[in-house]
């Protein structure tokens, strides 16, 4: 610790404080608690223990820091500025601004420095866990004897709305399962949630219960430079197998006596005395103080960083040229590069075959993971449902000395899942894929949201997508699901109707890099439309919607289907006549995104007479069909019956269409 300069570290924690008051009193507007009170464990990270460069945010060994607490955001954008990231203060002033770098919480591509989008709490504990996931596998899959090109650790700073939140305690389970040794987790530990006193709501020991889930747990002053300090570099120094827990007992809001300690000290309640609390701390009069002394400690620990990364770029270099292969397998993952091809490697199907499309699923599954190797696919304790086992590849497993297995068994944590996904996501390193059944997609709905506002390129698999589950009953049998799933902006919902389409399907998925897809496959077996050529069927779900069979005559009513309902828009289409035109439509975010041109020559305008079917709510399907078009949905709850029988009596027929379509 004799490198622990207190004093450079005790002016820096006062002026990240005057940094935080002045942003928050500005805008009359964010949290002062925790900037406040972990300022020195701010201090601590930014100015001794955090292996970073700011001139490089996205260096691959950094140390990455995840501040779950995100609401505390003045923490985070006051230490960025001051460690010397492309973060202006008049960056800072703007705080809360339209427009700005210094969002009301901190938002993933929108800030340099900024690891994950956080704010829902505890959902940066997940996306922390994901890091760390995402390092022990490259580690394994790209250090060699000669060259450790990866050794970094992944640091969160989480309080207690974070570690109440059940998706924090799912993904610190699976973390002590699976040893994530490299993941160290800073409880900003101050007794208060933002309604009241933390006693109002909670009494559990807090480090006990993550000493039970496997993690190595310490408390210490959260105002002693020292004790931070030393616990901080204990952790990262401790490869054994556990995680690191650090309960740091601080004082919320402290800096500003008339608010510090108490509830009203966790938000902006403590901003109007902004100039007497600035008096307090020996801040001078003018605002946004950052005073030359702490300037050039920065400057000075911002060269020895670059001096580090200039060494570690070394050591890449020669790793690189001895391992050209593995240098092309890391480069191309951090360019989330597809194969051109992928499609062109997915064997077409026996067209006589009759599968589920959760089993045709599993199929394409091989070649596909063979073609990307970064890709790894987890299942929340439902492979043999979900059928996304990467049969080639190992499992995840740095316990049994396989960290670098592509098959990730989540258990029954569908939110850790979603958020674990997440910040494998936001590593950028491999692709992640996640599965469960399709009803259980609200468990991990908040994280899903994320990665669309984050522009994730996650790949999330739903299987017993509608009731035809059958004898499950309506508990597990989703009606409003798919249509759920379709109102989150940014994430692309597909529902294949065959094989065929299941394979266009996860190619268009993969082969977006923009944002988060989610597969919607069936339980029961669906008939492979081979009446309709299999390179317009998988070409058709790169579009979203196509034309899958061309009315013989005048166009005079079209059908429209997803998923398993399209083969009774097929079979309803012979009963209609030559004047009917089958449109199916697995995506309708991807066939919204096409050209006038194109969605006007699947769906002319011209051509009024429209039915819709899926099984499921059919609001969304107004839009497609008109005023004067007809729906066949499922407006109501399912019924426990076998599959087939469920479809029937909830008029999932080709009868139906007929009808609605002559009505």
């Amino acid at each position: 610790m004799s490198d622990l300069n207190t004093t450079a570290l005790a002016e820096a924690a006062t002026v990240a404080r005057g940094l935080a008051i002045d942003a928050v009193h500005k805008c009359s507007s964010g949290h002062l608690g925790l900037p406040l009170g972990a300022a020195e464990v701010g201090a601590v990270l930014f100015g001794h223990a955090l292996n970073y460069h700011p001139a490089a945010p996205k260096w691959v060994n950094r140390d990455r820091f995840v501040l779950s607490a995100g609401h505390g955001s003045m923490f985070l954008y006051g230490w960025l500025h001051l460690a010397g990231y492309d973060l202006p203060l008049d960056e800072v002033k703007n705080f809360r601004q339209l427009g700005s770098a210094t969002p009301g919480h901190p938002e993933y591509g929108e800030t340099p420095g900024v690891e994950a989008t956080t704010g829902p709490l505890g959902q940066g504990v997940g996306n922390a866990v994901g890091y760390a996931v995402s390092g022990k596998m490259a580690a394994a899959r790209f250090n060699t004897d000669e060259h450790q090109i990866f050794d970094h650790h992944v640091f969160a700073l989480a309080g207690d709305g974070c570690l109440q939140e059940g998706v924090a305690n799912e993904a610190a389970a699976f973390a002590g399962h699976f040893e994530l040794d490299n993941l160290i987790l800073l409880y900003d530990s101050n007794d208060v949630t933002l309604d009241a006193m933390a006693v109002k709501t909670q009494s559990e020991d807090t480090a006990a219960r993550f000493a039970a889930m496997g993690w190595d747990t310490e408390t210490v002053d959260g105002h002693d430079f020292a004790a931070v300090a030393a616990a901080i570099d204990k952790a990262k120094a401790d490869d054994n197998g556990r995680p690191k827990f650090i309960e740091c007992k601080t004082e919320i809001g402290r800096g500003i006596p008339e608010v510090a300690g108490t509830a009203a000290g966790h938000g902006e309640g403590g901003a109007k005395f902004a100039e007497s609390a600035r008096q307090g701390l020996g801040l001078p009069a003018e605002t946004f103080h950052v005073s030359d002394s702490v300037r050039d400690y920065f400057k000075a620990r911002a060269e020895d960083l670059a001096a580090g990364h200039t060494r570690w770029q070394e050591t890449y270099e020669a790793w690189a040229a001895a391992n050209p292969e593995r240098a092309k397998l890391l480069t191309d993952g951090l360019a989330k590069a597809v194969p051109t091809d992928l499609l062109e490697q997915i064997p077409e199907f026996d067209p006589e075959v009759k599968l589920a499309t959760r089993a045709a699923g599993g199929e394409v599954l091989q070649p596909v993971a063979d073609a990307m190797p970064m890709l790894v696919s987890g299942s929340a304790d439902l492979y043999g449902s979900t059928k996304n086992y990467i049969k080639s590849a190992q499992d995840f497993e740095p316990q049994s000395g396989t960290p670098g297995g592509r098959n990730i068994w989540f258990g029954i944590r569908e939110h850790g899942m979603g958020a674990i996904m997440n910040g494998i996501a936001y590593d950028g390193i491999f692709r992640a894929s996640g599965a469960t059944f399709a009803v259980f997609a609200d468990y991990l709905r908040p994280s899903i949201r994320l990665a669309a506002l984050s522009h994730l390129p996650t790949l999330y698999i739903f299987t017993h997508d509608s009731v035809g589950v059958g004898e499950d009953g309506p508990t597990h049998q989703p009606v409003e699901t798919v249509s759920g799933l379709r109102v989150i902006p940014g994430l692309d919902v597909m529902r294949p109707a065959d094989p065929e389409e299941t394979a266009g399907a996860y190619a268009a998925s993969l082969q977006r890099t923009d944002g988060p897809t989610a597969l919607m496959l069936t339980r029961q077996g669906l008939p492979t439309l081979s009446e309709i050529p299999a390179k317009t069927r998988r070409d058709g779900a790169y579009y979203g919607g196509y034309i899958a069979k061309k009315e013989e005559g005048e166009l005079e009513v079209i059908l429209l289907a997803s998923g398993s309902e399209l083969q009774h828009a097929m079979a309803a289409a012979g009963q209609i006549g030559a004047g009917a035109r089958v449109v199916s439509m697995p995506c309708l975010e991807r066939f919204d995104r096409q050209p006038d041109e194109y969605r006007e020559e699947v769906l002319p305008k011209s051509c009024r007479r429209r039915v819709a079917i899926e099984a499921g709510v059919g609001g969304l399907w107004w839009k497609y069909v008109g005023d004067e078009g007809k729906v066949v949905g499922i407006d109501r709850f399912g019924i426990s019956a076998p599959g087939g029988t469920v479809m029937e009596e909830l008029d999932m027929t080709p009868e139906a269409v007929v009808a609605r379509a002559k009505g």
